[in-house]
Order: structure tokens, then C-alpha cells, then sequence
């Protein structure tokens, strides 16, 4: 038995995914949560914060958005605003990794 189709989001959604090493988890989380206002200024629908299992200090970020013209702009507000600074991301252990995600139709057989 499979399951086909577009997805139930959209045809339209995009997903900005983030990965990068942190220093401190109560501190990255702090800075992260201060900017929820502007994620959802900036047209974030909905969104993921996971870490892998082996590694407490590395964060993957996963934020939907409804256009990749949002998710390009969120990215680019990152860049220039957040990640250039020590100050707006206090916990930032690397360089971040990011691309900005389709969905494409899957079917499970």
C-alpha cells in the first residue's frame, strides 16, 4: 500500500534548515526565544529545534515558511543581523551550515 500526492502544506512551503556546533544550550535557547516575535514577523509557520542524540552541543534548526522569498529573506536576516554579532548569538560555537528546502511529493510503498 503506498501514499502519493502533494503535500497537505502546500506546493509552495520552503524550510530554512540550520545546523551549527553551540557552547551552551541555556544560553543558545535564551537568544533563540527572545527572537520568536520576529520569526513570526518575518512569516516562520512553523518550526523544529532538534539535537543529535551523540552531540548535546550541536543544534538543527528546521523553520517553515509559506514562500522561499521568506525563508530567503529570514536567512539573510541571520547573516547580517544575528550571526555577525557575539551579542545576538551568544552560544554560536561555528559557522552555520543552512539551506533553504522544498518538499517534493514521496510515495511509500
Amino acid at each position: 500500500m503506498g501514499v502519493a500526492g502533494a503535500p497537505p502544506y502546500g506546493p509552495h512551503m520552503a524550510t530554512l534548515h540550520i545546523e551549527h556546533p553551540i557552547t551552551d544550550y541555556g544560553t543558545w535557547r535564551t537568544a533563540f526565544d527572545r527572537l520568536a516575535d520576529v520569526r513570526r514577523n518575518a512569516g516562520v509557520v512553523d518550526g523544529r529545534v532538534s539535537r543529535p542524540v551523540d552531540d548535546p552541543n550541536y543544534i538543527v534548526v528546521s523553520l517553515d515558511f509559506d514562500t522561499t522569498e521568506h525563508a530567503t529573506g529570514f536567512l539573510r536576516f541571520l547573516e547580517t543581523r544575528v550571526w555577525a554579532s557575539p551579542a545576538a548569538a551568544p552560544a554560536l560555537g561555528g559557522r552555520p551550515r543552512t539551506a533553504i528546502l522544498e518538499p517534493e511529493a514521496l510515495t511509500i510503498v
